[in-house]
């Protein structure tokens, strides 16, 4: 006899309907039962059967995982993402994975962890691919290079670290939904003696050990000030964790790991000032609209962008999506995904891609629907940013950050309203970089594909001035 929970869920049916303006006739033929049968189940008269609730969970992930569902669940709904993958043809209806997780456990999960290694192999390979291709006769990665890859294999989610430090943020902000400048420089003061200096500093932020002196740049923004006090607070209160991650880490070289342990502060002073849990349910009310997310946690536009391509917790994930900031060089100098997409891991990025064009308009938000060549769809937003360097002599920064996430979450994202038809029809061809993108037609094309033989036809000239062999 079966023992699985019987799963009752009307809020959430109701919250789903109205997230989606959706009337009961109309959610009820998305899920293709009747509506008076919805109506029950939207007054819990009646639970929820295995194979509707794989339903729901495939057309309203992020819904559904806030209902907590038992282990079949998660395990049906990681064999659907898995199945999802373009390796595959044709992924396994919701009826045949409900009975494979409730009847074969061991073989779904083993199955799930077969293709997360699969998926983890080949992140690998390219992190190799990239050492042997830089001009390093002994084909070592850089220290940051091996920070950087060091988070995309933990999927940016330090689980540990982010528990630590949103348990260590709603402490400090007591009732409010972050902690304030002030809040932290007590905090500082009453944990650790640590004083605070805005009048000078040679640096964003300088610290004194011996004199217990915190010495901030008083020119930066409010919200870089407020991060700055909040990596010193979870670098003083946080340390040992931090350093305990850095030294399990494998990683080559001493100053990689100290880099890691920059990086590791730097991450729990996002979660101490955006704390997990509090921070995703405003984002999916919001919509994940970012400048009322900014506003709400008095973080700046790419503070708040790169925290939420970090919840990544199981069982509570965000919404998921892919980050990155690009420089007027078209360097990507953060990047992240969980999402299909997955960033070129050298060369420059797709020159179709938004990104670059909200590099040269700073302060306005664009938008786009693209589709990579394995026919992923996405929705992405990008807005071009420009940090003072608070002196004539030094010029500004200026760089773009952008985050996206696949089309079927359009209803999530708040950029894609604009859109329209858009979403639905036509998406602009994009790639990963010239160099992997099979696109034979694409008339911005920086070089040929490296595993295509091309051909010359000196009579003849098109956009670019070669053609390839069949």
């Amino acid at each position: 006899m079966s023992t699985r929970r019987r799963i009752f869920a009307g809020p959430q049916l109701r919250r789903i309907r109205a997230v989606n303006a959706m009337s009961q006739a109309q959610l009820a033929a998305r899920l293709g039962i009747s509506a008076p049968y919805l109506s029950q189940l939207e007054h819990d008269d009646r639970p929820l059967t295995a194979r509707l609730a794989e339903r729901v969970a495939k057309l309203f992930p992020l819904d559904w995982q806030d209902v907590g569902a038992d282990r079949t669940d998660q395990l049906s709904a990681a064999l659907r993402d898995a199945l999802a993958d373009p390796i595959f043809d044709e992924p396994l209806d919701s009826g045949t994975l409900a009975r494979l997780a409730e009847q074969q456990p061991a073989f779904a999960q083993a199955f799930v962890t077969l293709y997360e290694a699969y998926r983890h192999t080949g992140q690998r390979l390219e992190m190799v691919d990239e050492a042997v291709s830089i001009d390093d006769p002994m084909g070592a990665r850089l220290p940051w290079e091996e920070v950087r890859d060091w988070f995309h294999l933990a999927n940016n989610h330090v689980d540990l670290l982010d528990r630590s430090a949103e348990e260590l943020g709603l402490a400090i902000a007591r009732s409010a939904p972050s902690p304030s400048a002030a809040a932290l420089q007590d905090h500082l003061a009453q944990r650790h003696g640590v004083d605070v200096d805005t009048s000078a500093a040679p640096a964003l932020r300088s610290y004194d050990s011996g004199a217990r002196i915190l010495r901030l740049d008083g020119a930066q923004p409010p919200a870089g000030l407020r991060f700055q006090l909040a990596w010193q607070a979870a670098a003083l209160s946080l340390g040992e964790t931090i350093a305990g991650i850095a030294k399990a880490a494998d990683l080559r070289s001493d100053a990689a790991r100290e880099l890691l342990k920059v990086g590791l502060a730097n991450y729990a002073a996002g979660a101490l000032l955006m704390p997990y849990e509090s921070f995703r349910r405003t984002a999916r009310a919001m919509r994940h609209d970012i400048e009322r997310l900014s506003l709400t946690f008095g973080t700046s536009f790419e503070q708040t962008c790169h925290r939420l391509s970090t919840l990544q917790r199981e069982g509570a994930r965000g919404l998921p999506v892919f980050f990155c900031r690009v420089d007027m060089a078209g360097n990507i100098t953060k990047r992240h995904s969980a999402t299909r997409l997955q960033f070129a891991r050298f060369g420059g990025a797709c020159p179709l891609w938004i990104v670059h064009e909200a590099v040269a308009i700073p302060d306005r938000i664009l938008v786009q629907h693209a589709e990579t060549p394995d026919g992923a769809r996405y929705v992405s937003m990008a807005k071009g940013l420009v940090k003072p360097s608070g002196r004539y002599d030094r010029p500004p920064r200026r760089y773009a950050v952008a985050l996206g996430c696949e089309a079927e979450h359009a209803g999530e994202f708040i950029y894609a309203d604009g859109m329209g038809a858009a979403t639905r029809d036509g998406a602009t061809p994009i790639g990963i970089s010239c160099r992997i993108c099979p696109r034979k037609d694409c008339d911005q094309r920086a070089f040929p594909p490296s595993d295509q033989k091309i051909a010359v036809d000196p009579l003849a000239r098109g956009v670019v001035p070669y053609g390839w062999r069949e």
